[in-house]
């Protein structure tokens, strides 16, 4: 058995907070609101570092980085997936909600590990998209760049989680069906 992973729900512990940005429509607001703001600051500091914005000279261009968007969605997923299977997930769902792509599991997870599923696909694609940016030069750095803020700017929901749950008790654990998390915490 995975100590960081539970199938059931031990005795003593209770319900104490549930977020699905799909029902409450005010956190949504602001989680979207975060990923604005990161967007708006990433977006200035492209042009502070890189003013001349060369990225879509043609339809082909848009087009691939909007395939590569997609792309990288579906891998951001995988990234949370594979994590909640290295902390021991039986079963690990991916879904598209029509607003969300998530992945999910009816696993209990304690804080530290849910954490580090939440937070590893911004690291992960973080450093993949700096390194290429350092890599490919300025001929491209726009298009990475705009990859590398989707990343950020995406990892909104993960990042106000993950914020939120550092302020709450060691022995928490949660829930992520993909759609919505629920806490519970010993009564």
């Amino acid at each position: 058995m995975n100590r960081n992973c539970l199938q059931d729900l031990p005795g003593g512990y209770g319900q104490v907070l549930t977020i699905d940005l799909q029902k409450d429509t005010k956190l949504a607001l602001v989680v979207n609101g975060l990923a604005v703001a990161i967007a708006a600051v990433m977006l200035t500091a492209g042009f502070l570092l890189m003013p001349d914005f060369n990225v879509f000279t043609s339809l082909a261009s848009l087009a691939a980085f909007l395939v590569c968007a997609v792309m990288y969605m579906v891998l951001h997923e995988l990234v949370h997936g594979a994590c909640m299977k290295v902390f021991g997930a039986e079963k690990v769902r991916f879904g598209f909600t029509g607003l969300y792509a998530f992945a999910g599991s009816s696993e209990y997870f304690k804080k530290a590990a849910y954490i580090v599923v939440a937070l590893a696909p911004l690291v992960v694609w973080g450093a993949v998209f700096l390194a290429l940016n350092l890599a490919m030069g300025t001929k491209y750095f726009w298009f990475i760049y705009l990859l590398q803020l989707v990343n950020v700017s995406g990892a909104a929901g993960d990042l106000y989680v993950s914020f939120r749950f550092l302020r709450m008790p060691k022995d928490i654990l949660v829930q992520d069906t993909g759609v919505s998390m629920t806490v519970f915490a010993q009564n």
